[in-house]
């Protein structure tokens, strides 16, 4: 029964290991183009969130412009993490966007938090995007490192 187990044990983590990396990819891709996809086409559940970020950070620009650019942009991020000679790009435009999603925490308190350490379901939509930053960090440590030229 042991060897059985370990047998399974084998093909179960070698099965994982082969499918991880592209089901990594797939997901990100996945939740980055349909939420793009939706923020263009103005049903967002994001978008109050959007417009009281950018209010209070980019007076300037309307809501109507950005919002077209960032679902582009996020649609963009998803299909670069499809593309495997393409990520560190992917990953490169994730940390700017990963930076602008976080700033409600902080900036935007009446709409993130309930009270201290209680998140409202804004809140808590953005505290997600701590599972994002993990799966591109694993994404990132299965890249091989660039040689840098003497």
């Amino acid at each position: 029964m042991k060897k059985l187990f370990r047998k399974l044990d084998f093909y179960l983590v070698s099965f994982f290991k082969k499918i991880s990396i592209p089901l990594a990819r797939l997901a990100i891709f996945v939740v980055f183009f349909w939420f793009g996809y939706l923020k263009i086409i103005g049903v967002s559940a994001a978008n109050p969130v959007v417009s009281n970020l950018l209010e209070a950070t980019l007076p300037f620009i309307t809501f109507d412009q950005f919002i077209i650019f960032f679902g582009i942009y996020e649609i963009l991020i998803g299909f670069l993490f499809i593309v495997p000679k393409l990520l560190r790009l992917a990953i490169f435009l994730l940390i700017p966007h990963m930076v602008m999603t976080i700033l409600p925490l902080f900036l935007l308190r009446e709409l993130a938090w309930q009270s201290f350490g209680i998140p409202t379901l804004e809140g808590q939509y953005i505290i997600k995007n701590i599972v994002i930053i993990a799966l591109a960090f694993s994404l990132a440590a299965s890249l091989h490192p660039r040689r840098v030229k003497s």
